[in-house]
């Protein structure tokens, strides 16, 4: 055993992560690499937002093929073992049988978390030499027998070491870009850092798998044929292997029943994790979650944010706040609830050389802030939404946007008092202000200003906005998250008068879907706000109305 050579880190790692209560088996890869393995020399890079999972897969690949420990009593009771049992079962013409135990803890794997050897170096330079004087120990000791040469590098060990003993190897390297980030690190370093990858893995048969993980692609970092044995799997245009990165709607649902299980006192409904977590969606669009912040919210039994700012984020907020390319129009309509067109080009996502307004919202969909989906890029869901927020109404450099934020706090305070005043005149400044943004002749493009100016609601409302209630769609339904606050369900008229609003929302029972959620939640509420907004194309004129449902 060795510091980075079939070291027990993985097997650690991983062992202590599937005796978590919310651990999800995700062991079916295994089946999806096998055969790779079987067939040698195939490289993977798979591209992730951070806390998508991506070092607990490493950690399980280390621990799985690695001859560092016997983990037979982790894999034996996964899914692992039942699809090797059943493709054993099955007949020939189903699938190719495997014995996923001919290929456990077979291999030489070198598991190596380029992070942690980044954070103790001072320099790309004390970077590499940690790296090779901990590979070229581990190939000494591990294969005494080879008569090595003197002052021979690590890739050049390996090769004596296949040449003498027919031994392959498996690497398992996790955050492979975070070097790319680190201050000490220059153009030249990125370059050898590229080239270094290469020597240790292009056109080596003795590589039976080289498995990469990290935020951003190689392609951009490596031109031409540098590094192009790499198949590269991002998140957003490619499904193979997408339902082992974050939470699909049926593992929420079996960890929400674990949550029930375990916890007397709930104070998260499932109905919660989706409208913090979700929101995220695989090329073929499939439901994805943000797995670390569901697992936070059900093992602390509270539902917030646990989002940790990134330098990532903070950079790219740099070029909201400098409206690069127009990008503040783009941030402004998505924290509407809007979605807008974009170009995701995920290979040149990277905060150091952000030029246009397609690289700036690529390098948010790869370090997770926004989903791309059917050409359009948006925010997906609460917790990202709320990060959102948070910027545009503490930075007073983002202009009308922060303004936009700061009215919503006056808007909410007008609604809840009756002011439908302040409401109109509130609502006249929004519309002046995002003329350039919308034409706003129908309800859609009202519905995103309304969503602006109730920005402050968001803090204590859970807002749904056009959803089934009673007898039609409802515009907006604010549910209160305190006890005893008011609830607001909020109608809109295009060329129509706000007493017509208010009286499709009685009409239509709108109420009995706020009654019934704040029921299933066993929240006590306030009064039940009913809002009307009008607004008349001709006279550019908004009226508003209140009543209080008895």
């Amino acid at each position: 055993m060795g510091y980075y050579l079939n070291s027990t880190q993985g097997y650690s790692l991983y062992e202590s992560e599937t005796k978590k209560p919310y651990f999800v088996d995700k062991t079916a890869m295994l089946k999806e690499l096998i055969p790779l393995v079987k067939e040698g020399n195939n490289h993977l890079c798979i591209t992730r937002p951070r806390r998508f999972g991506k070092s607990v897969m490493a950690e399980m690949i280390g621990a799985f093929f690695g001859k560092g420990a016997d983990s037979s009593r982790i894999f034996d009771s996964l899914k692992i073992a039942q699809e090797s049992r059943n493709s054993l079962a099955d007949s020939a013409e189903v699938c190719e049988a495997f014995d996923y135990r001919e290929y456990m803890n077979q291999y030489n794997v070198i598991y190596l978390n380029f992070a942690e050897a980044a954070n103790l170096s001072k320099s790309f330079d004390e970077f590499m030499n940690r790296i090779e004087r901990f590979l070229i120990r581990d190939f000494r000791k591990a294969f005494s027998d080879v008569d090595f040469w003197e002052g021979l590098s690590s890739v050049e060990l390996m090769k004596m070491i296949h040449d003498d003993t027919q031994e392959s190897f498996i690497l398992v390297f996790d955050e492979w870009d975070c070097i790319f980030h680190k201050t000490y690190t220059t153009d030249e370093d990125r370059r050898n850092f590229i080239n270094w990858l290469a020597a240790l893995t292009k056109d080596k048969g003795y590589i039976a798998l080289s498995y990469m993980t990290g935020i951003l692609p190689i392609a951009k970092y490596s031109s031409g044929s540098t590094i192009n044995n790499f198949m590269e799997y991002t998140m957003a245009t490619d499904d193979l292997f997408s339902e082992y990165f974050g939470f699909t709607e049926t593992e929420v649902d079996e960890l929400y029943h674990r949550y029930e299980a375990r916890t007397s006192e709930r104070n998260i409904s499932r109905e919660d994790l989706k409208y913090w977590y979700d929101g995220y969606r695989t090329p073929s669009s499939e439901r994805m979650y943000n797995p670390r912040s569901v697992v936070e919210a059900l093992t602390r039994n509270r539902i917030r944010s646990y989002w940790k700012s990134t330098g990532s984020y903070v950079e790219i907020s740099t070029y909201i706040r400098h409206d690069r390319d127009d990008i503040k129009k783009d941030v402004a309509l998505m924290v509407a609830g809007e979605a807008v067109k974009a170009n995701v080009e995920e290979y040149a996502a990277t905060e150091m050389s952000l030029t246009t307004r397609n690289e700036i919202l690529s390098a948010m969909v790869v370090y997770g802030f926004l989903n791309y989906e059917d050409g359009k890029v948006h925010i997906p869901n609460k917790e990202l939404m709320d990060e959102f927020a948070k910027t545009i109404r503490e930075r007073k450099d983002l202009g009308y946007i922060n303004r936009l934020a700061i009215e919503s706090d006056r808007m909410l305070t007008a609604t809840l008092k009756g002011d439908t005043k302040t409401m109109g005149e509130i609502l006249q400044f929004v519309h002046n202000t995002e003329t350039p943004l919308l034409d706003y002749n129908d309800e859609t493009e009202l519905t995103a200003i309304v969503n602006l100016v109730y920005l402050a609601a968001r803090d204590s409302y859970y807002v749904e906005r056009e959803n089934k209630a009673g007898k039609g769609y409802v515009d907006f339904i604010f549910y209160p998250e305190k006890m005893g606050d008011d609830g607001i369900i909020l109608e809109l008229k295009v060329d129509d008068t706000p007493e017509a609003a208010i009286r499709q929302i009685k009409d239509r029972s709108y109420a009995l879907k706020f009654q019934g959620k704040m029921a299933e939640k066993k929240r006590h509420f306030g009064r039940i706000l009913l809002v009307g907004i009008g607004y008349d194309k001709k006279k550019k004129d908004h009226c508003c109305k209140i009543e209080v449902l008895h």
